[in-house]
C-alpha cells in the first residue's frame, strides 16, 4: 500500500510539472513558428527565426534595441551582484568578528529591515536619486542594490560558523583583515557566496518596477523593461514579443542549469 502511495505521488508531481513547465516550452515553440501559425498547432509545420531577425534588426528602427538592452541587463546584474558580494562579505565580517559597541544592535537592525518590501522604500528612494542627478542612468539602476540585507546576514551566519582558530593562524603570519576575508573566509564558505551570488543575479536581472520608475531612456533600459515597453506598443508583433521573452529568460534558464545544486541548496537554507 505504501509503495501504491509513493507511485501516486510521484505520478501526480509529474503531471504537475509538465502542467508548470508547458506555458514556457509553448512560448519557446511559438518563437520559432510563422506568425500565422503561433494560435494554431502545438508543434509548427516548420521552424523559422523571422521573429528574432525581427528582434535584432527591425526592431532598431522603432527605437527598441533589444541586443543593446540584454548588454544593459548583462551589465546591471553582474555589477549588482559583484558589489553585493563584496559588501555583504565586508559587513559580514565586521558583524561576526569584530568586537565594536552597538555591533548587536546594528545587526538586529538589518533582520527588522528584512520584513519591510521593498516598494516601501521606493519613494525616498527616488527623492535621493533625484537629489544625485542620476535620474536616467545606468548607475540609478544599480547604487540602490549594492548593498543586501538578506546577503550581510548570510555572510555574518556563515562567517561565525568558521573556527577562530583559523582566523587566528592568518593573523600570525602577519595577515590582515582583508586577505583574511578574501583568502580564508570566503573560500570556506563558498557556498553560501554561490547562493548568495545566484540569487542576486536573478533577483536584479528580473527586476523590474525600480529600472521603469527610474529609466526612460530606451538605449538605458534593461531587457525586461524594453520588452514590456514595446509589448505596451506593439502588442500586435505577437512573434517578436515572445522571441524577445524567450531571449529575457535564457540566461536564467542557462545559470539555473549550470548551478541548480546551488540553487536548491538556496531553497533548503531558506526554508531552514
Amino acid at each position: 500500500m505504501k509503495k501504491f502511495w509513493q507511485i501516486s505521488l510521484y505520478v501526480f508531481l509529474f503531471v504537475a510539472s509538465i502542467l508548470w513547465i508547458y506555458p514556457y516550452i509553448w512560448m519557446v515553440l511559438a518563437s520559432f513558428k510563422p506568425a500565422n501559425e503561433i494560435y494554431g498547432q502545438f508543434l509548427p509545420s516548420r521552424l523559422t527565426l523571422e521573429h528574432y531577425r525581427f528582434i535584432l534588426q527591425a526592431a532598431d528602427q522603432m527605437d527598441r534595441p533589444f541586443m543593446l538592452a540584454l548588454g544593459n541587463s548583462l551589465l546591471i546584474s553582474v555589477a549588482v551582484t559583484l558589489g553585493v558580494l563584496v559588501t555583504s562579505a565586508l559587513v559580514g565580517f565586521a558583524l561576526s568578528r569584530l568586537y565594536f559597541k552597538g555591533r548587536n544592535m546594528i545587526f538586529n537592525f538589518i533582520i527588522f529591515q528584512m520584513i519591510f518590501p521593498g516598494f516601501m522604500f521606493i519613494v525616498p528612494l527616488y527623492v535621493l536619486i533625484k537629489n544625485l542627478g542620476l535620474i536616467d542612468t545606468r548607475t540609478a539602476v544599480i547604487l540602490p542594490s549594492l548593498v543586501s540585507a538578506w546577503g550581510v546576514f548570510m555572510f555574518t551566519q556563515s562567517f561565525r560558523a568558521v573556527p577562530g582558530e583559523y582566523l587566528e593562524a592568518a593573523k600570525m603570519d602577519g595577515a590582515n583583515d582583508l586577505w583574511i576575508i578574501a583568502r580564508v573566509l570566503v573560500p570556506l564558505t563558498s557556498s553560501t557566496a554561490s547562493i548568495v551570488g545566484l540569487f542576486t543575479f536573478i533577483g536584479i536581472w528580473d527586476n523590474f518596477m525600480w529600472p521603469l520608475i527610474i529609466v526612460s531612456d530606451y538605449s538605458k533600459m534593461p531587457l525586461s523593461v524594453l520588452l514590456a515597453s514595446f509589448n505596451m506598443q506593439y502588442g500586435s508583433y505577437l512573434g517578436p514579443v515572445l522571441a524577445g521573452s524567450v531571449l529575457q529568460t535564457m540566461p536564467m534558464v542557462v545559470i539555473f542549469l549550470i548551478f541548480r545544486k546551488y540553487f536548491l541548496q538556496g531553497i533548503s537554507m531558506s526554508l531552514k
